[in-house]
């Protein structure tokens, strides 16, 4: 079934986990302030801006970092209305509804796109073990949903790991600082790197092989049975 909009969900049972009162689809968009959509990817996914990130903001000012060139600061990021959306993300991250909020919408975009999947940061990266703690609550409360979060905030999920355990269907992958670089390894975690010069480490993304680039059927980034993926610069 696919939801719409307008459709009132109870988000107290045993198929949403939520906490809260019930919600509308709108409701919920309105207090997380919107998810994102791109062709690419096979689901919907949630960021903030890219400009706020802690070590990508370091990492953007170095030769030969993975993030110097961030698409996420450039292109269709830049337009004014996109940019003013990731901040809302950001804005509204504090509401004490935004566990119950996101809860439903993954829900809801998984039976949408039909496809149990939801990909964390497509801009941006964690802000604290604050915000690690909440998308995690998010996965614990959808089982059916496999979720990926790509991160270089390494000390943020070392912190995150004394408190609490990963979900088993969070996939945190760690990326690397540089571009040929090696994965980082220290927490046992998946990784993933970016390979211009050298040779790809582990799998490699097939995404850019297609025109227009697209996950097509693989779904290697959410499975954490995949040591590291390794992404062709571009």
């Amino acid at each position: 079934m696919v939801l719409t909009e307008s459709q009132a969900i109870t988000v107290d049972g045993p198929e949403f986990r939520a906490r809260g009162p019930p919600l509308t689809v709108s409701e919920a968009t309105e207090i997380v302030g919107g998810l994102s959509r791109t062709s690419k990817m096979p689901s919907h996914s949630w960021g903030i801006p890219a400009a706020n990130c802690h070590v990508g903001g370091k990492l953007v000012r170095i030769q030969g970092s993975t993030c110097r060139g961030c698409y996420a600061l450039k292109g269709a990021y830049r337009w004014s209305a996109v940019e003013a959306a990731y901040q809302r993300r950001l804005d509204r991250f504090e509401d004490p509804r935004w566990v119950d909020a996101m809860t439903l919408l993954v829900n809801w975009q998984a039976r949408k796109n039909g496809t149990p999947y939801f990909r964390w940061m497509d801009s941006g990266d964690l802000q604290s073990v604050g915000m690690l703690e909440k998308i995690a609550g998010v996965a614990r409360r959808t089982p059916e949903i496999a979720h990926w979060l790509p991160t270089r905030e390494i000390a943020i999920v070392r912190q995150y790991r004394k408190k609490s355990d990963v979900p088993e269907n969070l996939t945190i992958r760690l990326s690397s600082y540089f571009v040929d670089g090696d994965p980082p390894l220290r927490l046992g975690l998946p990784t993933s790197t970016v390979h211009k010069d050298a040779g790809p480490k582990g799998l490699e993304c097939p995404a850019y092989e297609a025109k227009p680039a697209s996950c097509g059927d693989c779904r290697a980034c959410w499975d954490p049975k995949v040591v590291n993926v390794s992404y062709r610069f571009h």
